[in-house]
């Protein structure tokens, strides 16, 4: 019962507000010295192995490549064009919202900066042409979050380390997932929009053909740039050109290219850049390390052996541990963060999923999914505190809890398809 105790007091302390890091560090420290100290031998050997993974050097580079995209006023350039290509058709402001959301996705990653970017921007021109508060707030959340599943998404390298799936194989599979989503998103827009237009409507006309074409080609100059790293840095891993250690690096050298060919470059945004780089960097590996010796402690009191033999017994077999892991993810999603999930309880999870023969790769997967939605589910959904930071004082917070609950079911409805019909996104 030691580890379980252990469990419970590492998650109250976390609803607390302790630090991540430190809670797991703590709670590792006290049970350990409670049920064997002789474990903290092994601890420097656990964490030269952790600080010699190659892969988690990927981390670091693809946070730069998003910071340093996101100083480029890349999202405001994106949002801009996209209004104009599609905001002339009903509900076509979220459309484009909902592809620059995408674009993000592929290129920065970063769910705060997409969010926060889309916030500023876009909801007060949804708002201008009378567009429905809740629509327009969850438009911005479901999209912001892409990044979570559309590669290169920070929590798939995660995953692939603790998971031992090659990165390159969890990208590749994360695609059509990512896909279906989106367009599943796009799909309700349309809906809503047809049935409801007074919720989504056109934008005004421009009927001066050569203003038009100008139009265009303003889109055409601020997507082609972002889109060919996106190929770059995506396509070189699906092709086995370079790894996606290699990649990342790749990407962070095209976001200073970009940089310099929008004539937004400077140190000074390189520095703020980087700063910004090693301090989540550090908030990651500090929570990674926290969680290294929390799992050590939980196994060394035989918590994980409790936890498997309770979870080999639920009924299904194979089907009753998915669905229960599944709901228990989602449910820890409400509370903590999809980091500290990933570090300890997918761990836990794994030994269990190997012995019942659940293909790694789709289990990875389902777990992204899942945790994607913690971004948008209340009361502490990160993407509702970002946009509520940024609205405009009439958007209530009720408002956004309102936009984002059809998004949140459009995000079980899909991870429920991956559960049930793997073979559709070729993860059987």
């Amino acid at each position: 019962m030691i580890g379980l105790i252990m469990f419970v007091a590492a998650l109250l302390m976390l609803l607390y507000g302790f630090p991540v890091a430190f809670t797991f560090g703590g709670v590792a420290l006290i049970f350990g010295l409670i049920s064997d100290p002789d474990m903290f031998a092994f601890m420097p050997y656990r964490i030269m192995s952790i600080m010699q993974n190659s892969t988690l050097m990927a981390v670091p580079l693809f946070i730069f490549m998003g910071i340093m995209l996101q100083k480029t006023r890349l999202a405001e350039q994106l949002l801009e064009s996209m209004g104009q290509l599609f905001g002339k058709v009903a509900g076509g402001l979220a459309i484009s919202t909902i592809l620059v959301g995408t674009l993000l996705a592929a290129s920065t990653g970063v769910v705060g900066a997409s969010v926060v970017a889309m916030g500023v921007i876009s909801l007060p021109v949804m708002l201008k042409y009378k567009y429905n508060k809740p629509l327009s707030c969850g438009v911005i959340c479901a999209s912001g979050t892409l990044g979570q599943i559309i590669p290169p998404s920070i929590i798939l390298i995660i995953l692939g380390d603790v998971l031992g799936i090659p990165v390159g194989d969890l990208f590749h599979a994360a695609v059509m997932p990512g896909l279906v989503l989106v367009g599943s998103y796009i799909l309700y827009v349309l809906l809503i929009s047809f049935f409801k237009k007074d919720m989504a409507p056109a934008m005004p006309f421009e009927s001066d053909q050569s203003t038009l074409k100008k139009q265009y080609l303003i889109a055409l100059k601020n997507i082609l740039p972002p889109l060919i790293l996106i190929v770059v840095v995506l396509g070189s891993i699906f092709k086995g050109i370079a790894t996606p250690t290699e990649s990342s690096a790749l990407g962070s050298v095209g976001a200073i290219l970009l940089a310099l060919f929008y004539r937004k470059f400077s140190f000074a945004s390189l520095f703020e850049s980087a700063r910004e780089t090693v301090k989540i960097t550090a908030m990651v590996f500090a929570i990674l390390l926290g969680a290294t010796a929390f799992s050590m402690a939980f196994t060394y009191t035989g918590g994980d052996a409790v936890v498997e033999e309770y979870l080999l017994q639920l009924p299904g077999e194979k089907w009753g541990f998915l669905i229960f892991s599944m709901l228990f993810i989602l449910v820890l999603g409400f509370f903590i963060d999809f980091v500290e999930i990933a570090f300890i309880v997918v761990p836990i999870l794994l030994p269990i999923a190997e012995t019942l023969g659940i293909p790694l790769l789709w289990f990875a997967i389902l777990i992204a999914m899942n945790l994607q939605t913690s971004f948008l589910t209340p009361p502490f959904g990160f993407s509702l505190f970002y946009l509520k930071g940024v609205a405009p004082p009439e958007v209530r917070t009720l408002d956004i809890y309102r936009g984002v609950a059809p998004f949140i079911l459009i995000q079980i409805t899909v991870l429920a398809s991956i559960l049930l019909f793997p073979s559709l996104y070729g993860l059987s």
